[in-house]
């Protein structure tokens, strides 16, 4: 009875997860079915090894083995964020399947997992931060120089900058670039980039 309760507890808070803090934050409609599916496949396969004679440990060996599999052979690229989304999803459905003589234990665990989620990935938390990709519309070889002007152009404090290409035929300059607002006007997330650079 208690492992369906768990069952139970581990449908709740991954469509919790999903539905209630990566979709309305995110809007990636396409890693929906993959969180849903990584969840619940973790969980039955879990469940019907624990319930056999095969070691639990070579369970859930296998079981993570599948999922980094998956996030290492990805077609398309995912951020750290949806990564993090991606073993949160993992680990309710393995505290859904274990065995255990507590179920407020592991309901526990499964809500510190979507508490520390929720904060987190909060937009509040380091708001005015900002990672882009950016091209120039020059090439600067001098790197406070080009910390000057990217901070000119940004309206913003250049934390941390890489270079990725430098462009002297055609004097384009293409940057990785690390930064936090200080214009409150453009502390929104969306802001538009100010004129002499390209994302």
């Amino acid at each position: 009875m208690s492992q369906l309760v768990l069952f139970a507890i581990d449908i709740c808070a991954v469509v919790l997860l999903v539905f209630g803090l990566y979709f309305p934050r995110h809007r990636r409609r396409d890693l929906v079915v993959a969180y849903l599916g990584v969840n619940v496949g973790v969980l039955a396969v879990a469940s019907a090894l624990s319930a056999s004679n095969v070691g639990a440990g070579l369970g859930l060996g296998l079981a993570l083995f599948g999922v980094l599999s998956i996030i290492r052979l990805r077609s398309t690229e995912l951020d750290q964020h949806e990564v993090a989304y991606y073993f949160s999803a993992l680990a309710l459905g393995i505290l859904g399947a274990l065995s255990t003589t507590s179920v407020w234990l592991s309901g526990g665990l499964m809500v510190l997992i979507l508490v520390v989620m929720f904060l987190g990935d909060h937009r509040r938390l380091f708001r005015n931060y900002r990672h882009q990709i950016l091209v120039l519309d020059s090439a600067i070889t001098d790197h406070v120089a080009l910390v000057a002007h990217l901070e000119q152009v940004l309206h913003a404090r250049v934390h941390a900058v890489t270079v990725q290409r430098l462009d002297l035929v055609n004097e384009t300059t293409l940057v990785d670039v690390r930064y936090a607002l200080t214009d409150r006007l453009t502390a929104e997330p969306g802001a538009p980039v100010a004129s002499g650079a390209r994302r």
